[in-house]
């Protein structure tokens, strides 16, 4: 047996690792498949202007990118893209939300639709934190 460390691995070593993890929470989990959700918001040329990525499972809707270009920002696009995505996620069966964000990304702008902070990462990545937040989409 050989354990080394590198400081240069390859991606191939990551995508391995991922598989192999994947297949071990498979065979053990409730859920096995993490369905991809996605909002766009396209110009007349198809350029990306704003959009959100997610994925559902089980009850929940994990929000992993929700941007919103500058020309857009203050004209409640974000707030649009938020409510088609949790709306969407509701007609697959979830009943809740749950994200992460940076201390200067959009903590306020979840709290306004009731995300609620449930845990606070502190000097993360070194001097900023992450929010960890989430949201309860239906009343049960």
């Amino acid at each position: 047996m050989n354990i080394e460390t590198l400081q240069n691995p390859p991606a191939a070593l990551f995508e391995e690792l991922e598989e192999k993890i994947t297949a071990f929470n498979e065979e053990r989990w409730e859920v096995k498949t993490k369905y991809p959700l996605a909002i766009a918001v396209r110009d007349e040329n198809g350029a990306l202007l704003a959009g959100a990525s997610a994925r559902t499972f089980g009850l929940w809707l994990l929000i992993e990118n929700l941007w919103v270009s500058e020309a857009l920002r203050g004209q409640d696009m974000g707030s649009k893209i938020l409510a088609q995505l949790e709306a969407a996620a509701i007609d697959r069966g979830c009943q809740f939300a749950i994200l992460d964000t940076l201390n200067f990304q959009a903590r306020p702008f979840y709290e306004k639709f009731n995300y609620q902070v449930g845990w606070v990462q502190p000097s993360y990545p070194a001097t900023g934190c992450k929010y960890f937040m989430s949201k309860q989409l239906i009343s049960i």
